[in-house]
């Protein structure tokens, strides 16, 4: 089961999401929200902070989808 969410666990799960985004945005992705930056970095900060940026967790090998019924 993969998960969506728009919390961070950590600064570096943080830093990998703005340096995807970022590459998106270079790549010639429309930003999100208005920013007073043109550097990608900056842009893709901006779109997290405002909670506009979304991510997938993956599924974690040996951890159960759902807990079993009683």
């Amino acid at each position: 089961m993969t998960e969506v969410g728009n919390e961070f666990t950590s600064k570096y799960h943080l830093v990998k999401v703005a340096a995807r985004r970022a590459r998106q945005l270079q790549q010639g992705a429309e930003p999100m929200v208005k920013s007073r930056s043109m550097k990608a970095c900056k842009v893709a900060q901006d779109e997290i902070e405002a909670g506009q940026v979304k991510f997938v967790l993956p599924a974690v090998p040996g951890k159960p989808d759902s807990e079993p019924a009683a």
